[in-house]
């Protein structure tokens, strides 16, 4: 294993001209090094990009998911030819259960909950479940919101 702890090392990786697996993060594929490598690997049919974390609709990860033949970065139009896989059931968030039991052992009771993560329809429904069990001021503030805490 070798850690790319820069930019241009990261980069590098893309010149491997033997089968190699490159771990990156920003999840969704909306910015960061992994953008190197997608624009790098997703034209050969050789490939494969695995995600194992939940893509919000809207980003690039997700449209990869859902089929998309060609994705924009760096102002040009990128082909995909890889093949597009998706591990299901890792998550760096917490689910549904994990909110319930974290809110109900809590000792303070909190003056509102504000839910910013997750598909609309999902974070009515948790709003609605806090609010009916708990009892608690729920809100779901939409994108670019500002809430005062």
């Amino acid at each position: 294993m070798k850690l790319a702890t820069t930019p241009e090392e990261s980069k590098a990786l893309n010149g491997i001209a033997y089968p190699a697996i490159i771990v990156s993060a920003s999840g969704m594929a909306e910015g960061g090094r992994i953008l190197h490598h997608l624009a790098y690997k997703l034209p050969d049919h050789r490939a494969t990009v695995l995600f194992v974390g939940y893509q919000a609709i809207g980003t690039r990860g997700r449209a990869l998911q859902d089929g998309k033949s060609v994705l924009r970065m760096y102002g040009r139009e990128i082909p995909v030819r890889a093949r597009i896989e998706t591990l299901d059931g890792l998550s760096a968030h917490a689910d549904r259960g994990e909110i319930l039991a974290w809110l109900s052992a809590s000792k303070v009771r909190p003056g509102r909950v504000h839910l910013v993560h997750g598909e609309p329809e999902a974070r009515d429904a948790l709003a609605g479940l806090i609010r009916e069990r708990m009892g608690f001021d729920v809100r779901c503030p939409d994108y670019l919101s500002v809430v005062e805490l």
